[in-house]
């Protein structure tokens, strides 16, 4: 009646997980599709935005191209040379009263 005995002890494993828990495997979810949805939704997106931003910026051009304002001339800045020359002497003797 013994005969299926093992004849040695079994060897255990050397590292052991503590309180190792089994997770249940999820079925593999159809990613590539939905992210291709994704995309060209966006994209769509993206496109309808730039046909309004492009009228947008037609519109704002017209705009600035009637209401530019006149070029003005510079007006000439007229400065009048000093009547006496500076006198770098007395200006040093107040700048050492300081």
């Amino acid at each position: 009646m013994g005969k299926n005995k093992q004849k040695g002890k079994k060897q255990q494993n050397v590292f052991r997980v503590a309180n190792k828990q089994t997770k249940q495997k999820n079925k593999a979810k159809p990613v590539t599709s939905t992210l291709k949805h994704i995309n060209k939704v966006k994209n769509e997106k993206v496109e309808n935005l730039n046909k309004i931003f492009t009228e947008v910026q037609r519109d704002v051009k017209g705009l600035s191209k009637c209401t530019a304002p006149v070029p003005r001339k510079p007006t000439p800045v007229v400065r009048e040379a000093p009547k006496e020359s500076a006198n770098v002497d007395s200006t040093a003797q107040l700048f050492s009263q300081l």
